[in-house]
C-alpha cells in the first residue's frame, strides 16, 4: 500500500451552522460568525473578519472564546448590510505574516470579493431541498401504462417498441417515440419510493413536436400523449401520498416553432404575441427570409426554437408574473407541483446587449413565493453558473463543472468503443459535454478536489447546498459508459455526500449506459431487477440514498477536506452533533493524521476505534493516542460516523442577547 503523507488542518470557517447563527438574516441583523483555528498551528496576534457593504470596506474584530478538541475558537459579530453580504477572515500571526481566509481557500496575498463567504439576506430555499434525493425522469423513455396503447402516434413521431433499441441518428434521434406516459411512471413509484428518492423531476410534459418536448407547443395543458392534464394530477398526487415532491421543466428561452404564441405572431404582426419573439425582417429594409435567416431569433440558429424577448411586458404577464401566469398554474390547485428546473437559464433574456436574465429569474421567485414559498426554483446553467447564483432568485443550479465533468475526468477509462453522432458518422473519441478536448480529460484526485473548489468558491453556501449533483442527465452520456473498473461506488458515493443535491437520473440503478445525451436516454428495462448485475447496482444505489438520507449531516453540515492526492480523497462533514469521515481512494492507500485534524476525536476521554461505526465501506480506522489511521484497499468508499464536533463554553464573553442563542451553535 502506498503511504500518504499527513497534510496539516488548516484554519477553518463555512456557511454551516457551526460557524454562523443565522443563514437566514434580514437586513440589519448582527450575525455571528466563528472561525476554528488548531492549536499547532502558527499562533495568532489577531483575527478580524472583513466586510463589504456597499464596496467599502469595514473590519470587525473577534475575540478568542477559548479550545475544543484541539482548535481554537474565534468568534466575530458582523451587521448584515445588503442582501449579498460577502466577508472573509484576516489572520495575523506573531511572525508578522497576514493570511487571508476565503471560500477558495487560505492565502498569503489579498484576494477576491467574488470568492468571499457570504451571507444572504433573501428569502431561503425550502428546507426541504438541501435535504432530498433528486430522480430525474424522461418521461417517454420511464414507464408505459396500459392507456398508451390507444392514444394515435402523432404526424411528427416515428414509434418504437418498448425493447427497440434507441436509434441515434436523426430524425429519429428526436422523433423516435417509446409512448412512455405520467400514469406509467404514477405504476412505477413503489419503485422510486424503495430505491429512497424523495424528488422528481420531470423533462417537460407540454405538447410538443419532439421525444424530448423542449420545443413546447402550448404552457396551458399536458402533452395528451402522457395522458394529459389528469395524468399530471394523478401523479403530483400519489408522489406527495408516498412523501415525494415533483417539479417540472418549464424553457423560458424559447419555444417551438408550433407553439401557439408563436403562430400567432407569424399570422399577425400587430398581435400581442409578436412582441413575444425577436422578428428580424422587415418590408421596410426589404430583408428576406430564408433557411438560414428565418426572420427571427432562435436558440443556438435552430429555427425550430425561436426565442423570447423578454422585454414584452405582455410575455412577462402571460408567463411569468403573477397568479395568472403559466408559472404559478402549475403550482396552484389542482396541480400543486412543487417548483421548476429552468431551462438553458444561462441564455434566458441574453442577447448581444441584451441582459434581461436577472430581471426574468427575480420575477419568477416573486411569483413563486407569492403562490407557495415552500416550492423551489432551480438553474440550468451547464457551465461556470456563479454570477447568477448569488441569491436573488436561483435556489440551486444543474451546473457540471462544480462535480460532474471533474468527477468523469478522475474517475473515467474510456473503452475506445466507437459510436454514432447524428449525422450517422462513427467515432472513437468519447463524447465530453460537448467540449471539443479530443475525449475526457484525465485528473487526478487531488485535481477533482481543487475544481470543487475553485467552482463552488464563488458561489454562497446557502445556494451551493441546492446546487444538484449529478453522474450523469438526459443532456450528457450516461458517467457508467466510460467508468473506471471499480469507481461506481466511489462516484455514487460522493455525489451522496459531498455538498449539494445528489441526482439520479432513470437507468442509473440500471446500470445503463449511453455514448452521449440522447442515447443515454434509453427506455428503462422493468423486469431486469433480479438480473445479479442489476441487481447489485439497484443494492448499492439503495444503500447510498439510504446513507445520504440518515444522515441531517449530510444535508446542513460543514465540509473540510483532510486530505488528497493522486488517487484519493479524503473529507469531513461536520455538525455539533455528528461527524462522517468519508475516504474515496481509487488506490490502496494508508492515510494517517493527528487526531486533532478530526476534532471529535480529540474531546471525547479514552475515545477509541469501537465508539466509531463504519456505516457504509470497507476500509479500515484505527485510532492511536495522537494518530488516526485508514487503511484502504484500491477502489474504496467509506464513510465512518463520528463524534460531533466541540465547541467551547461560550458564557464569558457573550451578551446576554447572544446567550439566547447559544442553541443555534449547538444544533
Amino acid at each position: 500500500m502506498t503511504v500518504s503523507p499527513v497534510q496539516r488542518p488548516l484554519p477553518h470557517h463555512d456557511g454551516s451552522p457551526l460557524h454562523v447563527s443565522e443563514d437566514v438574516p434580514a437586513l440589519g441583523d448582527v450575525v455571528r460568525l466563528r472561525l476554528r483555528v488548531p492549536t499547532t498551528w502558527d499562533p495568532l496576534v489577531s483575527v478580524t473578519v472583513r466586510s463589504n457593504p456597499d464596496r467599502e470596506p469595514v473590519w470587525d474584530e473577534a475575540v478568542l472564546l477559548g479550545e475544543a478538541g484541539g482548535w481554537q475558537w474565534w468568534e466575530a459579530t458582523v451587521t448584515v448590510h445588503n442582501p449579498r453580504h460577502g466577508y472573509r477572515w484576516l489572520l495575523r500571526q506573531h511572525d508578522g505574516a497576514v493570511r487571508w481566509l476565503n471560500q477558495a481557500g487560505l492565502h498569503a496575498g489579498e484576494v477576491r470579493d467574488v470568492d468571499d463567504f457570504v451571507l444572504l439576506a433573501t428569502p431561503p430555499a425550502p428546507s426541504w431541498l438541501a435535504e432530498s434525493v433528486m430522480y430525474q425522469i424522461f418521461p417517454d423513455r420511464f414507464a408505459r401504462s396500459a392507456a398508451a396503447d390507444g392514444r394515435p402516434t402523432p404526424d411528427w413521431a416515428i414509434p418504437a417498441a418498448w425493447e427497440d433499441p434507441v436509434d441515434p441518428v436523426m430524425p429519429a434521434r428526436t422523433q423516435q417515440l417509446y409512448g412512455g406516459d405520467l400514469d406509467g411512471i404514477v405504476e412505477k413509484l413503489d419503485h422510486l419510493a424503495d430505491l429512497g428518492v424523495d424528488l422528481l423531476y420531470l423533462t417537460p410534459i407540454f405538447p410538443a413536436a419532439s421525444n424530448h418536448r423542449y420545443d413546447a407547443a402550448s404552457f396551458d395543458h399536458v402533452d395528451p400523449l402522457l395522458g394529459g392534464d389528469d395524468a399530471y394530477v394523478r401523479l403530483v398526487q400519489a408522489a406527495h401520498a408516498r412523501g415525494m415532491r415533483v417539479i417540472g421543466d418549464l424553457t423560458t428561452n424559447h419555444s417551438g416553432e408550433r407553439h401557439e404564441w408563436f403562430q400567432t405572431a407569424l399570422a399577425d404582426a400587430e398581435s400581442p404575441e409578436r412582441t413575444y419573439y425577436y422578428f428580424t425582417e422587415d418590408e421596410e429594409n426589404g430583408r428576406s427570409v430564408s433557411a438560414e435567416d428565418p426572420g427571427y431569433e432562435a436558440w443556438l440558429g435552430v429555427p425550430s426554437l425561436p426565442k423570447f424577448d423578454w422585454s414584452s411586458q405582455e410575455l412577462r404577464h402571460r408567463f411569468i408574473q403573477g397568479r395568472d401566469s403559466v408559472v404559478a398554474r402549475w403550482l396552484l390547485p389542482p396541480f400543486e407541483a412543487d417548483g421548476w428546473r429552468i431551462d438553458v437559464a444561462n441564455m434566458t433574456g441574453r442577447l448581444r446587449d441584451v441582459d434581461l436574465n436577472a430581471q426574468v429569474r427575480q420575477i419568477m421567485r416573486r411569483t413563486m413565493e407569492e403562490i407557495d414559498p415552500d416550492t423551489v426554483l432551480l438553474a440550468e446553467s451547464t457551465n461556470d453558473a456563479t454570477e447568477d447564483l448569488q441569491g436573488d432568485a436561483w435556489h440551486g443550479a444543474m451546473t457540471y463543472p462544480a462535480f460532474t465533468r471533474p468527477l468523469w475526468s478522475w474517475l473515467s477509462e474510456p473503452t475506445g468503443e466507437p459510436w454514432t453522432t447524428a449525422q450517422d458518422e462513427q467515432v472513437v473519441e468519447p463524447w465530453f459535454f460537448g467540449q471539443p478536448l479530443g475525449g475526457i480529460p484525465r485528473a487526478t484526485a487531488a485535481e477533482f478536489a481543487e475544481a470543487v473548489t475553485r467552482f463552488t468558491a464563488g458561489i454562497p453556501w446557502r445556494i451551493r447546498l441546492g446546487n444538484m449533483q449529478p453522474l450523469n442527465t438526459h443532456d450528457t452520456a450516461r458517467f457508467a459508459t466510460h467508468a473506471a473498473d471499480g469507481a461506481m461506488p466511489l462516484a455514487l458515493g460522493l455525489a451522496m455526500t459531498l455538498p449539494g443535491v445528489p441526482v439520479l437520473f432513470a437507468g442509473d440503478e440500471f446500470g445503463l449506459t449511453g455514448a452521449d445525451g440522447e442515447t443515454s436516454r434509453t427506455p428503462m428495462p422493468w423486469g431486469a431487477e433480479a438480473d445479479p448485475p442489476v441487481a447489485e447496482r439497484l443494492s448499492l444505489c439503495r444503500r447510498l440514498v439510504r446513507l445520504r438520507r440518515g444522515h441531517q449531516v449530510l444535508a446542513r453540515g460543514g465540509m473540510r477536506w483532510l486530505h488528497t492526492d493522486d488517487d484519493a480523497v479524503v473529507f469531513l462533514r461536520e455538525s455539533a452533533s455528528e461527524t462522517l469521515l468519508v475516504v474515496a481512494t481509487m488506490g490502496d492507500r494508508i492515510w494517517e493524521s493527528s487526531r486533532e485534524a478530526v476534532p471529535g476525536l480529540v474531546a471525547e476521554e479514552g475515545l477509541g476505534t469501537d465508539d466509531v461505526s463504519r456505516v457504509f465501506g470497507e476500509a479500515q480506522l484505527k485510532l492511536g493516542a495522537d494518530r488516526v489511521r485508514v487503511s484502504a484497499p484500491a477502489r474504496t468508499f467509506t464513510v465512518w460516523r463520528l463524534p460531533g464536533v466541540p465547541v467551547p463554553g461560550e458564557a464569558a464573553v457573550m451578551s446576554s442577547a447572544d446567550a439566547q442563542e447559544k442553541s443555534r451553535f449547538r444544533s
